[in-house]
């Protein structure tokens, strides 16, 4: 049984944040006679709450932190935030919420134990994951998505299932040191969340975790996932490939997705018959089809599967086309190289891109990439760091920058909706004017949205929205 210790009715817990990760925490942990304190420095996340937990600042949580017999931290806090700081140095336990739901599962607190099959990645997890539960459903498995993707974890294990279909980020799996899944695949790894985890490497370490169960997969085509199969602990390991597969592992012949790792050369499905354009489409199903297959899936499942997939919101979702433009967004693109296989899928681009670069370098993208472009529109904090790139690999490739932050205003996660259709307005008419027929004015903007909009997906609305009005 997985230690549950610092659970004994009485025990002090410190929840740290009071958002949707916190509130889920609470509700499970309140049940169990623990003494719950939540703190968090935002008054109006803590008057949402509904609990009889005791309601405290990080600060006075921080100076008290050697009263706690454990801290579950919401993923978003790092380890170098204060409070967390000093639970690691007076040796209280941290778990994320990933962690209690995975120690709570095991322990059978919710019926028997769960099949985990866990995604993660720096780019492609969403959908991904969703195809794999999409399989799972389609083979008559009683399955839950959850996750960093609808509900969390610990909402869903109440659910009657057998197996989870779970997406969990580099700042989830940091906090889950013991997590084991049945199957865990780390599609690829690239430079993003520098700013939190310090560096690649230790991104990286955080990703490899889903490796340490019962089957490990990684990409084989990105060069640091592939690495991470070296010291994966899981006792079966394989990988995917856009390529023919070699032995034991996942690919693509004549057109058709083939797996030579849970059978002899065995037909999944055909490639054209996946829903979202490009390798990257490509590479995300043959990411779920290895999971799905290490859980006996057939092979008429997961062909049923993705050819019933239907791609989620701001994810390479083409809006319009308008004078023979066609207008894509992909506003999910929040970082370099989910940038760079966005525009891959499309010979001439006018690309719109900008934001928060989160510490990552945008050179090799704009040198990869650089034939494709016709034309880009930048916008956004970070926005120069692009066009520095843009003039050294691209000096031919006209570019705009119709709206700054100071012409509106930096939006942050209080802008308005108002604000953010002058912002695209300006944008897709700056778009429009540098395409011609038979090009892509593509949103992929390689940085998170939170210096201009409240969302990726208030990003994404923002420009559908002005491309509509295009076309009335």
């Amino acid at each position: 049984m997985t230690e549950l210790a610092p659970l004994v009715r009485g025990a002090r817990v410190l929840v740290t944040g009071a958002g949707l990760t916190g509130r889920s925490v609470s509700a499970v942990l309140e049940p169990t006679g623990v003494r719950l304190t939540i703190c968090d420095d935002d008054p109006l996340a803590l008057q949402r709450l509904i609990t009889p937990a005791t309601v405290v600042t990080t600060a006075e949580a921080e100076a008290h932190i050697g009263d706690y017999a454990l801290v579950v931290t919401s993923p978003g806090f790092s380890p170098e935030t204060p409070v967390l700081a000093a639970a690691a140095r007076a040796g209280v336990p941290i778990w994320g919420d990933v962690e209690l739901a995975w120690r709570l599962d095991r322990a059978g607190r919710f019926g028997p134990p769960r099949r985990w099959l866990v995604v993660t990645g720096t780019n492609g997890k969403t959908t991904t994951t969703s195809m794999l539960h999409a399989m799972l459903v389609a083979a008559g498995r009683r399955a839950v998505l959850c996750g960093n993707i609808g509900n969390p974890v610990l909402d869903v294990l109440a659910e009657p299932s057998d197996i989870l279909a779970v997406e969990l980020s580099s700042f989830q799996l940091h906090w889950a040191p013991s997590l084991r899944p049945d199957a865990g695949v780390v599609l690829n790894v690239a430079e993003d969340h520098l700013d939190w985890h310090g560096s690649l490497a230790a991104y990286a370490r955080d990703k490899a975790r889903v490796l340490d169960g019962r089957v490990a997969v990684v990409g084989l085509d990105d060069p640091v996932a592939a690495s991470l199969l070296e010291t994966a602990a899981a006792p079966v390991r394989t990988g995917f490939r856009l390529g023919e597969p070699g032995p034991g592992e996942l690919g693509v012949r004549d057109g058709m997705l083939i797996d030579n790792a849970f059978g002899d050369q065995v037909r999944l499905a055909e490639a054209a018959s996946i829903p979202l354009a490009g390798p990257i489409g490509v590479l995300d199903a043959l990411g779920a089809a290895a999971l799905a297959r290490a859980v006996d899936v057939p092979a008429g499942a997961i062909a049923a599967a993705l050819s019933g997939f239907e791609v989620g919101r701001h994810r390479a979702e083409v809006v319009a086309t308008v004078d023979g433009v066609t207008y894509v967004d992909d506003s999910k693109a929040t970082n370099p190289h989910a940038a760079q296989a966005s525009i891959a899928a499309y010979p001439r681009v006018v690309w719109i891109a900008g934001g928060l670069l989160k510490g990552a370098s945008v050179e090799n993208l704009v040198a990869s990439v650089a034939d494709r472009l016709v034309g880009a529109v930048l916008i956004g904090r970070d926005r120069e760091f692009i066009a520095n790139a843009l003039s050294r690999h691209a000096p031919n490739v006209p570019v705009v920058t119709p709206v700054t932050g100071e012409d509106f205003g930096m939006l942050g996660a209080n802008g308005t909706d108002e604000t953010g259709r002058a912002v695209m307005s300006a944008v897709v008419a700056a778009a429009r004017d540098l395409a011609t027929p038979g090009d892509t004015v593509l949103l992929a903007p390689a940085g998170a949205s939170f210096d201009q909009f409240s969302s990726y997906g208030h990003r994404g609305d923002a420009f559908a929205e002005a491309v509509r009005a295009l076309s009335r």
